[in-house]
């Protein structure tokens, strides 16, 4: 197997975005999921770099990294939390979700290495920045513009439902 720093790169980027995705799922408090989320988004943008998708990569930061964990950020700091206490898990339980986790992976990494991957080199020109912002601005800017108008109905909804959990 070659070792080359892209593989490093990859690998680091691999595990950080994977192991932030665990703690969020794993963390007990509302702010830590977010920072975890927010560590898993900025792990997978570094992976987008190295598919030299600049674009995306930045794209992943403002949208995803940004607005969705200031979104949550804010749906935190408007609602009340109550701390609860957790029953306790029962061990064969962890050990089951571990095994299962395992073969999941384990099946997933047979896929991929069973799977041929065949195609022909492509003129990168042709897809640019340029070609994806024209798409977006001439074809398709009646769905970009009702997926914004969707995201402002659903921040002014969480603020309304937030502020009748108040009174």
């Amino acid at each position: 197997m070659n070792l080359t720093g892209e593989f490093v790169a990859f690998f680091i980027l691999s595990v950080m975005a994977i192991g932030g995705a665990v703690f969020m799922i794993n963390f007990t408090r509302v702010i830590h999921m977010a920072l975890a989320l927010a560590f898993t988004f900025f792990s997978i943008a570094g992976i987008y770099l190295l598919l030299n998708a600049e674009f995306v990569a930045v794209i992943q930061v403002l949208i995803y990294t940004g607005a969705v964990s200031i979104l949550m950020l804010f749906g935190i700091m408007l609602t009340k939390h109550r701390d609860e206490e957790k029953g306790s898990i029962a061990p064969w339980h962890s050990v089951l979700s571990f095994i299962a986790a395992g073969a999941f992976f384990g099946i997933v990494m047979w896929i991929i290495y069973r799977t041929p991957i065949a195609g022909e080199q492509v003129d990168l020109k042709q897809f640019g920045v340029a070609r994806l912002g024209e798409a977006v601005f001439k074809q398709y800017v009646i769905p970009f513009e009702l997926a914004s108008v969707l995201l402002l109905v659903a921040l002014v909804g969480a603020v309304i439902l937030a502020k009748k959990e108040e009174r």
